[in-house]
């Protein structure tokens, strides 16, 4: 039996529920194709972290309404209609708030030590392919496409956009993607590593909620164990992060999942796993 519950996010441009231990978080602003907004983004940062310490929830899916993810910036914010009380900040002020903006919402998304999945109904840009690659897993349609998009605005990247999209990709692309800001399709998407899944559009939800489904059905403490060594395989040296590994999984053969896992299998059926 399926059990959904609607969390207010405070505000109608973001939605959550949460379905059998996955939270769905959708981006809805598709008349501006998703864009992060004074409204949006408080709320995206309150979910991300709200439903990364929910107990209920196992894993986090991240989409857009319509047919985009998250187009990044509003543009039109950045002109005329610019939020007065930032522009009378020193450039001390302002550095320091983006900077925990950014802490806020990709740093909380990579902190989360549960799987997260973002799921692109359409393109990803700037901030919003941030969002994207702070994910562990992309989904996405086959009209989809992502642009940096900086470039387009004279601006660097912001959001951990250099850093996500280099150890995605590799130098030489993440240097080429950033430099010419050109669109990218899923089908080049995928090749590069930047998708792990291209899926039929009218297929998206559905395979992006059944991959996020089985991984909640998983064992929690397995996963973010598992999440803490793949983190710690861009940190350290060989020896340390095989070190590191060999304790959590000492720790993970006390477990009752642990055991409930063995116990299936000899048994042939299905493991329910706990969290314990």
């Amino acid at each position: 039996m399926t059990t959904e519950t609607k969390i207010d996010t405070g505000t109608d441009e973001l939605l959550c529920v949460i379905r059998d231990r996955v939270a769905v978080i959708t981006l809805n602003r598709p008349q501006a194709r998703n864009s992060l907004s004074d409204h949006l983004t408080p709320a995206l940062r309150t979910m991300i972290r709200t439903c990364g310490e929910n107990s209920d929830v196992g894993v986090l899916l991240i989409t857009g309404a319509g047919t985009a993810f998250c187009s990044g910036g509003d543009i039109k914010g950045m002109g005329a209609h610019r939020d007065k009380k930032k522009m009378e900040m020193s450039y001390d002020e302002k550095v320091a708030d983006l900077q925990e903006r950014q802490r806020l919402l990709t740093g909380a998304l990579i902190s989360v030590r549960k799987p997260t999945i973002a799921a692109l109904p359409g393109p990803a840009a700037g901030a919003g392919l941030a969002i994207a690659m702070a994910c562990d897993i992309r989904i996405a349609a086959a009209s989809a496409f992502i642009s940096t998009g900086y470039l387009r605005v004279a601006l660097s990247g912001d959001y951990g956009i250099a850093w996500l999209l280099t150890r995605l990709v590799g130098t030489a692309r993440a240097r080429e993607l950033m430099f010419t800001a050109e669109k990218v399709d899923a089908e080049r998407c995928e090749r590069i590593g930047l998708f792990n899944r291209v899926v039929p559009d009218d297929k998206l939800h559905a395979e992006a909620f059944a991959l996020a489904k089985s991984m909640a059905d998983g064992p929690t403490l397995a996963l973010r164990y598992m999440k803490d060594n793949l983190d710690e395989a861009l940190l350290f040296d060989f020896a340390t992060a095989r070190d590191h590994e060999a304790e959590r999984l000492i720790r993970l053969t006390t477990t009752a999942d642990h055991r409930e896992a063995v116990q299936a299998f000899i048994e042939k059926r299905k493991p329910v796993f706990t969290g314990k």
